[in-house]
């Protein structure tokens, strides 16, 4: 009975205790301004002590999300979350009294100014998200003084933010990422407008696993002492200045699970240094420079599940090895210098897209190369591919540079309306509809076969799955014909029009475009940014081209207007992604290009021109000689009675 009655008085005691702990009064105040300052009693009116048990507040999936640590005999507030509710304005200092905030999450909102220096009063701050703002000035290096940190975004700041005021160089680091070595396990920065070296001091990470820093200024060498960063699992360096080569040391990195690099300047680099990470799961190099042969030890990479080496300079044949990539869904190797034949049974059980374009290969398909499900492009092979791309396939070879092409009934324009159905706009031009669901890897040809169309790219981790086309229910401004900007074709890496059968000569290119994937408003979804390369005929003639930016916002038409010349009857418009802009506002997976419609005419003919210009030649030459004759004649007329004079003079003499 003893030990009974003193377990209860124990238990009775507990309880007293308990319900005598109280917020830190401090905290409390603070969090009720931060309430008012962004005007969200509606969405947590918190009227009593905001760290009392099981409240709605505190649960894991609340946002507003308010969390406490009452293990002693006072709570304090660990957790604040209110994530994508639009707050503005910039961080009060009532924030900065909540210095035992743990986890802090104010991502994919639109607060402004710059992030204070008071933010190293969060001195147990473990997990940071202040990523999609519009956030101005440079990373405070205070924030260096956070040694607990283990996860930090600040990924997707302001444009003027990206622009202008967010520099790195070897003197002058946003943080201290020395101290911030022991702790910081992943870091998102990605198109958060950081330029410069990337400092040596990063070298000291040595916990870092996730690691996003693509769209970004970034200039210099990619830096050899990442390949000591061993516990990296996730890489991301696209769409940014560096240069090659990839350095050897990353051979190193034998943990990483997904690796993505892109659009290197400078030197070669060759793929050497993959000789063991058989953790990866997605391989990216695309436009890296990559030269040399693809070595064979990728295809013992077994949980390989997307592999692309386009965009380069590799040479030689595509390895038999890779017949073993079980796991293998996307295979992206185009616009290579690779030849042969393609291995008999590269087309595994998983493979959904092989894309093998403009490369100087030959022979016939693989086995299985007409499987239902499986997308595949070879345009620009000698590839015998005519059960797969149709009369398109021998149209198209005119593309290489040394075969000769001419056409009996050629054709003088096009028109195409990207992902929509036939449409004849107000000035009455025709365009023929583009609604084919294309896949990652596919040649579409028009029934008449005047254009063709080819998409190369999958959206990774898109939550609406694969989808090429896009298109929207509300009104375009600034033209006549909104509805032929209410879609559009997309692509996340490579998109292609084909003018087929052209009659050589001039050609004007009208480009038609509308943002209609991306807001302009004032949420956090105003905050993407779309850039892509636009070239013609294989010049560039767009480079990071920002459909919102020259519109002067989204769902405003806009029209781009070019010339080529047509000289092997094929006009070719390339809408090419080269790692640049914002990849998830506002979902993942939206970037790359996008197009509404198309127009090419013919603004000249060559043959024509050639006799125009005889035509008038002949005119110049024939005026010319009588000029020369009428000034013949004047000159004599002028010389006699010149004569006459003098010797009129003489007689008088």
């Amino acid at each position: 009975m003893g030990v009974l009655s003193f377990c209860l008085f124990v238990f009775w005691v507990s309880q007293v205790v308990f319900a005598q702990q109280t917020t830190d009064p401090n905290e409390v105040d603070a969090l009720n301004r931060l309430i008012d300052y962004w005007n969200l009693r509606d969405n947590l009116n918190i009227t009593n002590d905001p760290c009392i048990q099981n409240a709605a507040w505190a649960n894991k999936q609340a946002n507003p999300r308010v969390a406490c640590d009452c293990s002693n005999n006072t709570c304090h507030i660990t957790h604040l979350k209110i994530h994508a509710l639009d707050i503005s304005g910039e961080l009060p200092s009532a924030l900065f009294v909540l210095k035992e905030l743990m986890n802090l999450d104010f991502g994919k909102n639109v607060l402004n100014g710059a992030i204070p220096a008071e933010i190293e009063r969060l001195s147990n701050m473990q997990h940071l998200n202040l990523g999609i703002n519009n956030f101005t000035g440079a990373v405070p290096q205070e924030l260096g003084n956070l040694t607990k940190l283990i996860t930090l975004l600040i990924y997707i700041m302001s444009q003027r933010f990206w622009l202008q005021q967010f520099h790195w160089t070897t003197t002058h680091i946003p943080w201290k990422v020395d101290i911030l070595a022991g702790a910081v396990s992943c870091s998102y920065i990605n198109s958060s407008g950081v330029s410069g070296r990337i400092p040596q001091e990063f070298a000291n990470l040595k916990s870092l696993r996730t690691l996003w820093a693509s769209d970004n200024l970034f200039t210099g060498k990619l830096p050899d002492f990442f390949g000591t960063l061993t516990k990296l699992r996730n890489l991301r360096l696209q769409g940014t200045l560096l240069e090659g080569p990839i350095p050897s040391s990353f051979s190193a990195l034998k943990k990483l699970g997904d690796l993505r690099i892109g659009d290197l300047n400078g030197e070669d680099s060759s793929l050497e240094f993959l000789l063991d990470q058989k953790s990866l799961t997605i391989l990216i190099l695309r436009n890296c420079l990559l030269s040399g042969q693809i070595p064979d030890q990728l295809g013992n990479f077994s949980q390989l599940q997307e592999l692309d080496l386009s965009f380069n300079k590799l040479t030689g044949q595509i390895p038999d090895s890779f017949q073993d990539l079980a796991s293998l869904q996307y295979l992206y190797l185009g616009s290579n210098n690779l030849n042969g034949q393609l291995p008999a049974n590269i087309i595994g059980p998983k493979l959904i897209a092989i894309d093998v374009s403009f490369n100087p290969l030959s022979g016939n398909l693989p086995q299985n190369s007409m499987r239902v499900g499986l997308s595949m492009n070879a345009v620009g092979t000698s590839i015998n591919a005519n059960n797969l791309q149709g009369k398109a396939s021998g149209m198209l070879q005119c593309l290489k540079a040394d075969f000769k092409c001419s056409n009996k009934v050629p054709s003088k324009t096009f028109s195409v309306k990207c992902g929509g159905t036939d449409q004849t706009s107000a000035s009455g031009i025709e365009y023929e509809g583009d609604l084919e669901s294309m896949g990652a890897a596919t040649l579409y040809t028009s029934s008449d076969n005047l254009w063709a169309v080819s998409n190369t790219g999958n959206f990774i981790s898109n939550p609406n799955g694969p989808q090429y086309l896009t298109q929207t229910g509300s009104q375009i401004t600034g033209t006549l014909d909104s509805e032929l900007y209410k879609t559009a074709r997309i692509s996340p890496s490579s998109l292609r029009y084909y003018g087929l059968g052209l009659q050589n000569g001039r050609y004007s290119v009208e480009l038609h475009f509308a943002e209609i994937g991306m807001d302009d408003s004032h949420s956090w979804k105003g905050l993407g940014r779309r850039l892509f390369d636009i070239y013609i005929q294989g010049e560039i003639v767009l480079k990071d081209f920002n459909i919102k930016n020259e519109a002067g916002g989204s769902k405003k038409a806009l029209i781009k207007a070019f010339e080529a010349n047509v000289t092997n009857t094929i006009m070719d418009i390339h809408f090419f992604w080269a790692g640049k802009g914002t990849c998830c506002i506002p979902y993942q997976g939206t970037y790359g290009p996008l197009v509404s419609a198309i127009h090419v005419s013919q603004v000249s003919d060559g043959a024509g021109s050639s006799k125009r210009d005889k035509k008038r030649v002949g005119k110049l030459v024939g005026i010319s000689m009588a000029c020369v004759a009428g000034l013949v004649i004047i000159s004599s007329v002028f010389y006699l009675w010149h004569m006459r004079i003098y010797t009129g003079h003489l007689g008088n003499d």
